[in-house]
């Protein structure tokens, strides 16, 4: 019991990370896969105009393609650090330029999402990923 709750215990951390990094790229290739509804991309051109967005449908198709390619990238573990970063950025957009930047309540979804970006930007995306395999220190 004293390992289990020590700081430096590390149970299953590599398939541990690995799955969530997996999981949260799936999600974000979901919602970025909407790029290719029509409908929904002009729903969400509209909405930003009424947010009074500056180039109101290309920053939709910026920010669909930002979590489409992040989505790709993330669920692959490539480019994974650069991968989170526009991840990240859009997901800001979303919760205190769209929302209401009410992170604990309304706006906690899209939040939750630069919360994970961050861990995989500090943390890096694990040894089962592409990145340690064309990256990695055994090179």
């Amino acid at each position: 019991m004293k390992k289990f709750l020590s700081p430096d215990c590390k149970i299953w951390y590599e398939p541990g990370m690995a799955f969530v990094r997996i999981l949260t790229g799936l999600f974000m290739v979901y919602h970025g896969w909407e790029i290719f509804n029509d409908q929904k991309m002009q729903d969400y051109a509209k909405w930003l105009t009424d947010l009074h967005f500056p180039y109101a449908a290309t920053m939709a198709f910026v920010g669909k393609a930002a979590e489409l390619l992040s989505g790709f990238l993330l669920t692959l573990g490539l480019f994974t650090r650069l991968a989170v970063i526009p991840l990240a950025c859009t997901m800001l957009v979303i919760t205190f330029g769209m929302g209401k930047g009410k992170i604990f309540y309304e706006d906690q979804h899209p939040f939750l999402f630069v919360l994970i970006s961050l861990v995989f930007f500090f943390a890096g995306p694990g040894k089962y990923s592409l990145d340690h395999i064309l990256f990695g220190r055994n090179k």
